[in-house]
């Protein structure tokens, strides 16, 4: 089983910067184990849910060459707590990437309200133990990217042209 802290991308701009939405609903078990009686959303799955913001950002931008995993969090700081009911916005930013990683600055927004800022740092797997552990099948990637919106609101860095499927999703 996959846990999915996003629920669809609002922006998608190839390489540069994505939007995502998580909405928060007591409805979710996670919910009611973090405190008992005091539902809220937990940290942990903000910096994962802003995690994959960024990390899915990065990986269609290398077209599915790489595997791309979240190596540090270098920054995570929250004004207050995200409540079921509230619209959880992710918006990310990627600073620089190189042949060995990438790096993004992040914000988690609830309306207007700043909830979370981040930076972060992926790296990706190409050697040691977990060089041949496939972290998604092609097909299961493709579907991913496609629940999630991103060929409907993605566009080339250039903010215009809509972006295309990477040839590893062409049949």
């Amino acid at each position: 089983m996959r846990w999915y802290w996003i629920d669809r991308y609002t922006e998608f701009v190839r390489g540069t910067r994505a939007t995502a939405v998580k909405c928060i609903s007591l409805s979710e078990q996670h919910m009611h184990d973090h405190y008992k009686y005091f539902p809220i959303m937990p940290h942990s799955l903000v910096v994962e849910g802003v995690a994959q913001t960024g990390g899915l950002l990065i990986n269609e931008f290398n077209e599915c060459r790489e595997k791309v995993v979240l190596a540090k969090l270098v920054k995570a700081v929250f004004n207050f707590e995200a409540i079921p009911g509230d619209v959880l916005t992710y918006r990310v930013e990627v600073q620089n990437i190189s042949d060995t990683g990438a790096s993004i600055t992040a914000t988690s927004h609830v309306g207007d309200k700043l909830h979370g800022e981040f930076e972060m740092m992926f790296a990706y797997l190409r050697s040691g133990v977990f060089a041949d552990k496939e972290l998604f099948t092609l097909e299961d990637y493709k579907h991913l990217l496609f629940n999630f919106h991103v060929y409907e609101v993605g566009v080339e860095a250039d903010g215009v042209t809509p972006i295309s499927l990477p040839e590893c999703f062409k049949d």
